[in-house]
């Protein structure tokens, strides 16, 4: 069992590293045809300057969404993954990310096969290597997600001091993204460059409001856009949704300390039996290799592995308490 293990570790760098080059080249290929439907349209636009840039902006997006058009009629899942891969602030595609996962998931299927020949082992290894671009993808977006939530209460007020100073909204707008950092400012300057190049500014805030998923940016827009209808003193009401914002990270520090021993909990329930197994293996490794060759026993461990995933996630749900 020991030999096997330089031929598998080839065959999944082999089939890893060919499916990111051939990602890599779908990438390059999807952002060719991109730019040259981009200058053609640049070209069209003299003729029809009443179209606007938004509209632009929206067929190059739409020619994109056609090449997962056919795989998210069959797994209605996908359709939200450009917008995940955008909040992320990644530059892969939808059909780089498939592409990738689809690699590792066959590359473990196959180090699996070649080591472990069990169709439940090979199968759990497909899955667990196939969804580690989403988890990575995953935990991307939420860090930028609390980096723009963090940064989110500063551009109010500074937003609400522009408008309290005489500057039209617009302007407060950019200075917010010229003076605070990034994440946050280069969604408040895509905000601003496009309704200076012609989209009408509730399309161009609303675009925010759906590439960041925050209920603390819809509620930012929801404000702006009732103010714009009806009236009303802007910079007052800036000024209280700031507050309650902080008020949310007062509280959800508070939790995150009255839940620290049930994560805690988790962490360790998940480390102890790879811990205790491993001690095992190395101290009477003759009692523990009947785990993975006798037929019984190989089924039982994999029971346990799956076991053991989902009672970390179990408890990793409880202890997640949104606010």
């Amino acid at each position: 069992m020991v030999g096997l293990w330089g031929p598998a570790i080839l065959i999944f760098a082999a089939v890893s590293l060919g499916t990111v080059a051939i990602a890599l080249v779908v990438q390059w290929a999807g952002e060719l045809r991109q730019r040259r439907i981009a200058v053609g349209q640049l070209r069209d636009f003299g003729a029809a300057i009443a179209a606007g840039p938004s509209a632009v902006l929206r067929e190059v997006q739409d020619a994109e969404a056609k090449w997962m058009k056919a795989i998210t009629e069959r797994i209605p899942q996908l359709r939200g993954l450009k917008g995940s891969l955008e909040q992320a602030a990644v530059q892969w595609t939808p059909q780089s990310f498939i592409m990738i996962s689809v690699g590792l998931a066959m590359g473990a299927a196959l180090v699996m096969a070649v080591v472990f020949p069990v169709l439940p082992a090979v199968l759990l290894a497909a899955a667990v290597a196939g969804s580690l671009p989403y988890f990575h993808i995953r935990r991307k977006v939420k860090r930028r997600l609390a980096a723009l939530e963090e940064q989110l209460p500063e551009a109010i007020d500074l937003i609400g001091r522009a408008m309290r100073a005489g500057h039209p909204l617009s302007a407060g707008l950019k200075m917010a993204s010229e003076e605070t950092p990034e994440p946050l400012s280069g969604e408040l300057r895509r905000v601003f460059e496009e309704q200076r190049f012609g989209m009408p500014f509730e399309d161009a805030i609303l675009g925010m409001c759906d590439r960041v998923n925050l209920i603390d940016v819809r509620i930012l827009v929801t404000a702006i856009l009732v103010q714009r209808d009806v009236g009303g003193n802007l910079a007052e009401v800036l000024d209280k949704i700031s507050y309650v914002i902080r008020q949310r990270f007062t509280i959800r520090r508070q939790l995150r300390v009255y839940t620290a021993q049930g994560r805690f909990s988790g962490i360790v329930l998940a480390l102890l039996p790879i811990a205790v197994g491993s001690a095992l293996f190395f101290i009477n490794r003759p009692y523990m290799i009947t785990l993975f060759f006798d037929p019984i026993a190989r089924y039982f461990l994999i029971l346990a592995v799956i076991l053991q995933i989902l009672g970390y996630f179990w408890i990793r749900k409880i202890v997640d308490i949104e606010i």
